[in-house]
């Protein structure tokens, strides 16, 4: 019997490390499947500022030519500016070249459909297929594709994001608000619109640098210190941190304490039921279990799936859902398009506040039940993943009730869960906790961190 062939497609994309896990001829020969897949019509391309994008971006163009597509090349963009791009502008598909959140040495490919969306979990598979079978269409000189310049990309998505709030509450507010761009792709469009929005703006990391010397392409609570202080320094109304790529945001209220991705997603939640009641909401079961309290005031209800965004996205469009978010600071807002966008959560964290008329700790601690969450990470060898989950709900069998939607979520009490993970983009699992206190989530984390690293030593 063959060995199973490996997965291409992680949570969000293909991610590797360009000229060390894979080389260019891989990122040809896939661009090719993804060119067959697609059988007709012109692609768009993207890239965001990694050391590496040009020269995975040339492949990709390279592949998606060889299979017959005629190629729009955006150059440096966001990922949803891209995906905004693709659906807005009529495009067959597009091919981001970025690999998000991860450290500078990774790159990536992300294939979206006609729609924007990255394309579902059996499409994936397709393109997985051809690539195997090594039955990519190959072009002849009379076929062969017909690359071009698209230079509207970002202009289209900053009209589409400011077209979906009321810019004249926002302006009327006169807030401050600090970007903290970590060198990342956002650069070229988030600051227009926020400016745009009347907002009196302060920038830091905002040249883009593909070794993202200023804080790294990941925002979290430790890597958003400067963003903090610098909030608290000016007396700004709020800050805010996009990743590598600019679809995932985080926020930092008028203290500088910063949030979990999910509490900001909660209040902005609110803010779109308030004005939806009785819509669907989508999660993964990694999210805080606030949204629940939230939209049951709405008369709304909630769906949780697999972590990831293709998972949300595709469940948002099944469902016809208006809003979902991820813990990780990724929001999806379906009347705009129905991928993670961080400068339109941006905007609508903006008029949401405009609309609350408080502070954004107010407008917070009024709305959004509180509840303490932790996080870690542990690198594991990928083979010993299994062992490690096994482990992890060998803790908690015939005592607690489990949840096996994606990875392992034990719930100790009524208000308090861990949930045990394999990334999908990099040899870890992670390990997501909920409490009433910080204590008892720092608890959990840290035991459950333990026998994970035990488990696959």
């Amino acid at each position: 019997m063959a060995a199973p062939q490996q997965r291409l497609f992680g949570t969000n994309g293909v991610r590797f490390v360009p000229g060390v896990s894979h080389d260019l001829d891989f990122v040809i020969g896939l661009s090719e499947a993804v060119g067959t897949y697609f059988a007709s019509g012109e692609v768009l391309v993207g890239r965001d500022g990694r050391l590496s994008g040009q020269a995975v971006s040339n492949a990709v163009v390279s592949g998606l030519l060889s299979s017959g597509r005629d190629v729009a090349e955006a150059g440096l963009v966001p990922t949803p500016a891209l995906q905004y791009a693709v659906k807005a502008l009529g495009f067959r598909g597009g091919v981001m070249v970025t690999a998000s959140h991860n450290p500078a040495k990774y790159n990536g490919v992300k294939v979206s459909g006609s729609d924007g969306v990255e394309v579902p979990r059996l499409d994936e598979q397709k393109i997985e297929k051809i690539f195997y079978d090594k039955s990519q269409t190959k072009a002849d000189w009379k076929t062969v594709g017909v690359a071009r310049q698209e230079a509207s990309v970002v202009r289209a998505y900053q009209k589409g994001v400011l077209s979906k709030v009321n810019a004249k509450a926002v302006a009327e507010r006169k807030f401050t608000v600090v970007m903290d761009l970590g060198n990342g792709a956002q650069s070229v469009a988030a600051p227009y619109i926020v400016e745009s929005l009347g907002c009196k703006l302060i920038t830091l990391n905002s040249v883009v640098d593909g070794t993202f010397p200023g804080r790294g392409p990941e925002p979290t609570p430790d890597t958003l210190k400067d963003l903090s202080a610098a909030v608290r320094s000016v007396g700004a109304d709020l800050g805010v941190a996009y990743d590598g790529d600019g679809d995932r945001s985080i926020f930092c209220d008028e203290s500088g304490a910063v949030l979990w991705g999910d509490q900001s997603g909660c209040l902005v939640a609110d803010f779109v039921l308030e004005k939806n009641p009785g819509n669907t909401l989508v999660t993964s079961v990694a999210s805080t279990q606030a949204i629940e309290a939230i939209a049951k005031k709405h008369n709304a209800r909630v769906l949780r799936t697999k972590v990831g965004a293709v998972e949300i996205a595709r469940t948002i469009i099944e469902r016809n859902a208006i809003f979902g978010f991820e813990e990780n600071g990724g929001c999806i807002y379906q009347p705009h398009i129905s991928v993670r966008d961080g400068a339109m959560t941006t905007a609508l964290m903006l008029e949401c506040l405009a609309n609350r008329g408080m502070s954004f700790s107010k407008a917070l601690a009024f709305v959004v039940p509180k509840y303490h969450q932790a996080k870690a990470k542990v690198e594991v060898n990928p083979k010993k993943t299994e062992a490690a989950l096994k482990a992890a709900e060998k803790q908690a069998k015939g005592e607690f009730e489990i949840e096996k939607v994606d990875g392992v979520k034990i719930w100790m009490d009524k208000h308090s869960w861990v949930l045990i993970r394999a990334s999908g983009t990099e040899p870890i699992v992670r390990v997501f906790s909920e409490s009433e206190t910080q204590d008892g989530a720092d608890q959990l984390v840290r035991k459950f961190a333990k026998i994970v690293k035990t488990a696959s030593a």
